[in-house]
Order: C-alpha cells, then structure tokens, then sequence
C-alpha cells in the first residue's frame, strides 16, 4: 500500500513524521475522510471545501491545489488498485522549533479499507449513551479527539454503539457523527449549533422529499422521539433505539431512516 507525503508517494510503512511535529507535540492539526466506491469519490468537492475551510481556520496553509489534490488521491486509488476504499488527508501543524509554534504543515494522504455498518446493526438499530462535553472550535475537523478516545471504555462497558455529547440540556454531535431526530410530530431535526457540518448531513438536509431543519435539540426531544438516527461518511445512516437506559420509539428501526438510507445510496451512486 502507498500514501502521500507532502511531495512523493511512499510505501505506507514509510510514511512517517518526526517527533517535533506539532500533531505529536499538541495535536494540532486537521484531517477530513471520504470514500472511494468504484473509483470514484463521491461528493468530492463538498469534501475538499471543508478540508480547506479547516485549514484556514486552523492557519495551516495547503501546500496543494485543489486541483493538485484531487490527481493526488486518483493517483493514490490508482496505485493501490483499490475502487472501494476511505481515503484520509491530514494536515499537521509542522516541524515546530519549540514544541509550540506553527510550523510548515505536513500533507499527508492514506488509504484503508472501508467497513460500513452491518446488515445486523441496520435491522435492530443501536444503543448509545450520553456525555456532557462540547468540543473546542466544533466547525474544524480537528484530529484531537481525546474525549472521544477517552470515552471509548464507557462505551464499551455500557455495550453502546458510540457517545452522544450534549451540554446544558441541549445535545450536539458524536465523536464522528451527526444526530438526526424525528420529532412525535414527525418533524426531522438535526442540531444546528456546536456541531461539525458533516457532508452526509448536509446531504440529508439537501433532500426534497424529506423536511429536515437544523435547530436547537435538547435531550428531552432525543428521549421523547419517534425515530433517531446517526450519520457519518463511513456509516451512513444508523438507527439509534436506545439512550442509555431509555428506548426511543418502538425501540426498533424506523420508515424514515429507511428512506434516508436509501435516497443516501440514489445520491452517492449519481454524484
């Protein structure tokens, strides 16, 4: 397998960065991920605008055009022999002279397998549980994800699928997700605040023949819902049944995130 290194393309094993990069020293960085299917990356551009747009909010130029990047990934897709991967792009804050300051970034682009979600997962949904916390400048796909790391053995000891973040009363996001709730009502809501503007989102929200509106979601509205689901480049769509001790809805999966899912899969083949 064959990554990217800011100018070359090396042997994975190859591919590495000196301690003094501040992603070791601080874990200041960013990084986006799509996938590959058939060769193709579907929604590449909207991709491509948020890894800029955390780029420059972050302060890290790139050293790449767009256009640059894109032959870039082809190339890396075309090396691997692989038409249905993820494709990973990390922009490191550089070699830093005193383990504090931005240096020259480093691009680095890497390959891997892409698992999608179970047929067992999408027919019974997913438990999940909560944790206060709201990460720091949520619009940036940063790489710092200690929470998230952190709460992975609560995750595991309460047999959940993934934490959901709220603060105050009012929910946001997942580590790596966005949250999407279907009201008694049967309005369909995602959090509009605090949150990281996941492309898969903004797919959903982009759906004529389903009403989405991002706006304030509090745990009381997730408890009381009739459906939720969770969203992510890698997963999808995935029906979410239980938080933490309390079953949402029927406690099985729903009709809308059956149609989201499947008007998911008609734009992903189309792009």
């Amino acid at each position: 397998m064959y990554s990217f290194f800011n100018n070359q393309f090396l042997p994975a094993e190859k591919t590495v960065v000196h301690v003094s990069d501040l992603a070791v020293q601080r874990g200041y960085g960013i990084f986006d991920f799509f996938k590959a299917v058939n060769g193709k990356v579907p929604f590449m551009d909207d991709y491509f605008d948020r890894f800029y747009r955390s780029a420059a909010l972050m302060q890290l130029p790139v050293s790449l055009t767009r256009e640059e990047l894109q032959k870039v990934v082809h190339e890396l897709l075309h090396r691997n022999g692989q038409a249905d991967a993820g494709i990973k792009m990390v922009l490191t804050g550089g070699y830093s002279p005193d383990g504090y300051e931005i240096a020259t970034p480093n691009l680095i682009i890497t390959q891997q397998a892409l698992p999608m979600p179970s047929a067992k997962i999408m027919e019974q949904g997913v438990k999940i549980i909560t944790h206060e916390f709201r990460r720091e400048m949520p619009l940036i796909k940063s790489i710092n994800y200690t929470t998230g790391v952190w709460l992975q053995h609560k995750v595991k000891e309460a047999n959940a699928y993934d934490v959901l973040y709220h603060l105050n009363g009012e929910v946001s996001e997942f580590p790596r997700c966005n949250l999407f709730v279907v009201k008694e009502n049967g309005a369909v809501v995602t959090p509009a605040a605090h949150v990281l503007e996941g492309i898969t989102r903004k797919n959903i929200l982009s759906m004529a023949a389903i009403n989405v509106l991002p706006a304030p979601v509090t745990l009381t509205d997730l408890l009381c819902a009739r459906e939720a689901f969770l969203t992510s480049t890698t997963k999808r769509v995935v029906p979410i049944v239980q938080v933490n001790d309390v079953r949402i809805g029927s406690g099985k999966p729903g009709p809308v995130v059956q149609q989201v899912l499947s008007k998911l899969i008609a734009q992903e083949r189309a792009a």
